[in-house]
């Protein structure tokens, strides 16, 4: 490599900054040049927004969840406190039912105990 060359090479990849107003070389720092990073960063940002976006539906698809379980919950318990009302409800039906059984059957003769039987021997 000649001289030259290795001058455009470094041109390509390096930035010249001149310390001094004199044309000698040998004043001059190289810089790294900056590249265009707004490809990459795009491509980042386009990463970063597709993984965001995937992960705020899930999020959304979540949190639609839970609250779909928490209504059914509710729901659920809902028909649970119904159920036993119906539960206490007919229980006591039951036992005025009974009670009223009860009372008809003493007062009817036809269930009465009746000692003829032992008057018959």
């Amino acid at each position: 490599m000649d001289g030259s060359s290795q001058e455009e090479e470094e041109d390509r990849t390096f930035t010249n900054i001149s310390l001094a107003d004199d044309t000698d070389h040998s004043s001059r720092i190289l810089y790294p040049r900056p590249k265009s990073l707004l490809p990459k960063m795009m491509n980042a940002d386009m990463d970063v927004d597709a993984e965001n976006q995937v992960e705020l539906e899930e999020k959304t698809r979540l949190i639609n969840q839970v609250l779909e379980l928490q209504h059914t919950l509710e729901d659920l318990s809902a028909r649970v406190d119904a159920v036993k009302e119906e539960n206490l409800k007919l229980k006591s039906e039951n036992q005025v039912l009974g009670q009223y059984i009860e009372n008809l059957m003493s007062a009817s003769s036809v269930f009465q105990t009746t000692d003829t039987k032992s008057k018959r021997k």
